[in-house]
């Protein structure tokens, strides 16, 4: 019997999304400086007002005030009309050092592998339903949708002049009998805009643009008919929004993040957090493995749970699960097996094949951490060197520039030893 499943996304000037980009870009300044850097930064964000909090240990210095600034400029919180603009925003930094009750389970040692941060369970998944994505297409829909919006309010901004920062969209996919989908069902979009002389006026106007303009930019016109439904500003107006409208905190849109609904969390954020968290680290990996999966032919759709306990290295459990769609003989505790003799899902293990030291975090802070391109780029690093010449200790900052890979979670590189560990 035909279904309806729905997914959503928000902006990049969410106020929970700005939390997340905050975060991301105090923990990429960091790594920037010294890979090492352990960071748990938590953002809060409301009407003219930062915070910033949590436990770092590091070697790096950083002018928090700064990078938020720059952050909050970036997405295009610029105006005092908004109420929250880069210059004139209060910001209040209360970090302090990493628990040593923590470290102490956490820390690699001479004799002792790197253990897990924390408990707890992560999940990856991926389908076949869109590629290359390996996603739901409701969320790979919502997600463009936010995109697009943000490009034209920034890049084409005679094309919809009256846009500001926040906004959200909603899609729902109406799927066949045999689970694949058939067409949008209904599209929701509220996005935040300048007062207008006439709110009838104003309705129509952003109604009109959204439907005629955003709309056919995204969505094909194949999944698209007469009876597709269109919610644009329900409420009417949205002149007030961003951290003005709603409190912003890190780590409130992790369905956002991931699958939009589809397979599972675990309920662990991601942004703020360095690698050695495997909320974060072991959740990329879970992705990394499904996605390969799926493109190896070994299922059409598959959710992967990883569970660990902090300071032991190696997961205590994972589980797998394909909906009945892997390859005929092949069991999902086979796959299971398979992944442990596959991947070393330690946390050492994971860092290492990822480079999660690498700053990369900030692009994940918008439009998901999941379905996006493995891309290589040239970053600015600022490490700092320690030598010890056995009477003092000399720090020197040494600055350059390294190609590293951003969402190398998302790459296919391990298809071949997939199948030939299944004999595919």
């Amino acid at each position: 019997m035909p279904y309806l499943f729905t997914s959503e996304s928000v902006s990049e000037g969410h106020p929970d999304k700005i939390a997340d980009q905050i975060s991301d870009a105090i923990l990429d300044a960091m790594l920037a400086q010294d890979p090492n850097s352990r960071v748990a930064c938590e953002t809060l964000v409301t009407s003219g007002l930062v915070v910033v909090a949590g436990e770092v240990k590091t070697n790096a210095y950083v002018e928090i005030p700064d990078i938020v600034r720059q952050t909050i400029e970036s997405i295009g919180y610029t105006k005092s009309e908004y109420h929250f603009d880069a210059k004139s925003c209060g910001i209040l930094v209360a970090l302090h050092q990493q628990s040593q009750d923590i470290a102490r389970g956490v820390d690699q040692g001479e004799n002792k592998p790197l253990g897990a941060g924390d408990q707890g369970m992560m999940f990856g998944y991926a389908t076949k339903e869109t590629v290359p994505e390996y996603m739901p297409l409701s969320l790979v829909l919502s997600h463009r949708l936010m995109r697009e919006l943000a490009k034209i309010r920034k890049t084409e901004t005679a094309l919809m002049p009256y846009l500001r920062p926040d906004s959200k969209s909603q899609v729902t996919i109406e799927y066949n009998d045999d689970g694949s989908p058939l067409r949008v069902h209904t599209v929701v979009v509220s996005t935040q805009h300048d007062e207008f002389a006439s709110e009838e006026k104003m309705q129509k106007k952003i109604y009109e643009d959204i439907v005629n303009i955003l709309i056919p930019r995204v969505i094909p016109a194949d999944l698209l008919d007469s009876k597709t439904i269109y919610h644009v500003n329900p409420t009417g107006k949205f002149v007030i929004g961003g951290p003005d409208g709603d409190a912003g905190l890190t780590g409130r849109k992790i369905i956002v993040d991931t699958y939009g609904g589809r397979g599972a969390h675990g309920g662990g954020a991601f942004s703020g957090k360095d690698s050695s968290k495997v909320d974060r680290s072991a959740a990329y990996a879970a992705r990394y493995i499904a996605k390969n999966l799926v493109h190896a032919g070994v299922a059409e759709e598959v959710l992967i749970q990883v569970s660990y306990a902090i300071g032991i290295p190696q997961p205590i459990s994972i589980h797998v699960k394909t909906f009945g769609t892997a390859k005929e003989g092949i069991s999902d505790s086979m796959i299971a097996s398979k992944i442990r003799e596959i991947f070393d899902l330690s946390p050492k293990g994971i860092i290492e094949r990822f480079q999660l030291q690498n700053p990369i975090y900030r692009p994940t802070a918008t439009y998901g951490h999941f379905g996006r391109e493995a891309v290589r780029q040239s970053i600015t690093t600022n490490y700092i060197s320690i030598q010890n010449d056995g009477e003092k200790t000399i720090e020197t900052k040494v600055k350059g520039q390294k190609e590293v890979l951003f969402f190398p979670w998302e790459a296919l590189d391990c298809t071949q030893e997939i199948k030939s560990a299944f004999g595919l």
